[in-house]
């Protein structure tokens, strides 16, 4: 048997081009290039047991681990060596060290992905990059010795799942370090926390809790794999506190929003919350929001934090969907502008600004002409004044009644083709993580029957003849692309109030994202619509 002692310094170096993966399948790869496998699942299972242990092991006990006594387990593991032998030597290493008593793997120099992770994890984890931690989760993702199940006797199997549970472990951990990073976006904080939950439940609870018991709010990310109910009050005042995260300039900074209910003159229970600090901003409900998820959302989060750092920003859950009640007699027009009267009648706002985002631009035009002393000006966003019942053709009418037909049907299914209508129209050039939060979003913010009505009452929408009726300013913004509500309407809009300025933004999405540069071109327009205006 041909034995050789541990390699030196230099002979390690050169021997670095080798790895050894045992995260997903085993593979084996040498300068580049994977080398084969012997055929044999035992062999394989030898291999992968010498190197995760890395050390020496008594030729009996890998007898043992691996063969029955029928088989001649030493001539098995004889003929297992020889083949292996072929996989990890090299033509100036011998690796698989073995005597009359023992064998061992001498992984010096070579590269071993689960080991390697234990190690970044081991040295200085709270250091590591988003990268770094991105490029980890990657590849704890994988199952360890995929395949290799049932390859040895029990012992074996449960060393085997013991390693994996130090893995699934290690996973853990990096998820939680990426859901909690100070340096991670708003697009991709949510779905590390939504994995992170799902692989520990009990972890992500403890820190919430933690968070609370700190007096810091429990600093959350939506959970979106459940609906959420309508929630149930019995006080038109009820306060409570939720404690949220909002993410500046890639810090984190801990935010608490302040969730009201409010009684609309139906018996319609709305939900509202105010943010931030300073002169007060009110904002209109649009396509489904949950006051709960959106404040966290990659899709909206961004964009309230922004306002939310100079102003009170309000906004509420429009009757029939988020926090407010669900099972609503009236879902139109003239009860959405009621809702927007109820909560502004509640916080007793004097004279404030209105946002109004897609439908709520019709919103907020109807309210500024019924009540111009309570509106010091509008901001409309991807706005129209009349829905699709009104001027869309016989062709448009007949695709959104059909689209109509499925969300009714389909809404409240796991499969998100029935909502992905919305999202691929509403965000075209968004990447594939907002564009699953957001289906997934518009699940849990309201039920099928719902969204087809919600569809129903935008279609309604006419305001056409109440835009020479505002009298205050106003500036309109739109997407030159957008793939939900053309630009003419947009700027028919603007064309339609005296005095309101147009800003045509150079974007394909009807729900702006944070990280394009037509919303920062959007916020500086906004920003400074208010200064010139004294708003």
């Amino acid at each position: 048997m041909q034995t050789k002692p541990p390699a030196s310094c230099s002979e390690a170096k050169a021997a670095t081009g080798l790895e050894i993966l045992l995260l997903g399948e085993l593979r084996v790869v040498r300068q580049g290039s994977e080398i084969p496998l012997p055929a044999s699942r035992k062999a394989r299972g030898l291999l992968a047991y010498l190197v995760a242990t890395g050390r020496p092991h008594r030729r009996e006990r890998l007898c043992e681990l691996f063969w029955d006594m029928p088989d001649d387990p030493k001539a098995a593991l004889r003929w297992s060596l020889s083949k292996l032998r072929k996989v990890v030597d090299g033509p100036d290493r011998i690796r698989i060290i073995a005597d009359r008593e023992r064998v061992t793997l001498d992984t010096a120099g070579a590269r071993i992905d689960i080991r390697d992770a234990h190690k970044q994890l081991h040295q200085d984890a709270e250091a590591l990059t988003v990268p770094e931690l991105e490029n980890l989760a990657r590849q704890l993702d994988a199952v360890l010795l995929d395949g290799l199940d049932g390859v040895g006797d029990e012992a074996f199997d449960c060393w085997l799942a013991a390693e994996r549970e130090d893995a699934r472990a290690a996973r853990v951990r990096v998820l939680r370090l990426l859901a909690t990073h100070p340096n991670m976006t708003s697009v991709s904080a949510p779905k590390w926390m939504r994995l992170w939950r799902v692989a520990d439940p009990e972890g992500v609870a403890a820190f919430e809790q933690s968070a609370i018991g700190h007096g810091q709010g429990a600093e959350l990310c939506p959970s979106l794999g459940k609906a959420s109910a309508p929630r149930a009050v019995s006080k038109p005042a009820l306060m409570t506190d939720a404690g949220l995260s909002t993410r500046s300039g890639g810090a984190r900074a801990l935010r608490v929003q302040r969730i009201g209910f409010c009684e609309v003159p139906d018996g319609t229970k709305i939900a509202y919350a105010t943010v931030g600090s300073g002169r007060p901003l009110l904002k209109a409900a649009n396509w489904l929001t949950h006051l709960e998820f959106d404040w966290t959302s990659p899709i909206w989060g961004e964009c309230f934090a922004e306002i939310a750092r100079t102003r009170t920003l309000i906004r509420y859950d429009e009757r029939g969907c988020g926090l407010s009640d669900w099972e609503v007699k009236d879902l139109n027009f003239r009860a959405f502008v009621e809702d927007l009267e109820t909560v502004a009648d509640t916080l007793t706002l004097e004279r404030v600004p209105l946002l109004g985002i897609s439908q709520g631009a019709a919103v907020c035009i109807e309210y500024a002409v019924r009540h111009p002393e309570r509106v010091s000006g509008l901001i409309l966003i991807g706005g129209y004044a009349a829905g699709w019942r009104h001027i869309a053709s016989p062709e448009e009418q007949a695709r959104r009644e059909a689209v109509r037909t499925l969300t009714e049907l389909g809404w409240g299914t796991d499969n998100p083709a029935y909502r992905h209508i919305f999202s691929q129209t509403f965000m075209p050039d968004a990447g594939p993580d907002e564009l699953a939060w957001f289906d997934e979003f518009q699940r849990v913010t309201t039920s099928p029957r719902n969204a087809a009505r919600f569809q129903d009452a935008f279609g309604e929408i006419d305001v056409r003849d109440r835009l020479g009726l505002v009298s205050v300013p106003t500036i309109v913004l739109h997407s030159k692309d957008d793939q939900r509500i053309p630009l003419e309407q947009g700027r028919a809009l603007a064309s339609g109030i005296p005095g309101a300025r147009f800003v045509p933004l150079e974007s394909r999405n009807h729900v702006l994202v944070d990280y394009e540069p037509a919303w920062r071109t959007c916020m500086d327009a906004v920003q400074s619509f208010m200064a010139e205006n004294n708003l």
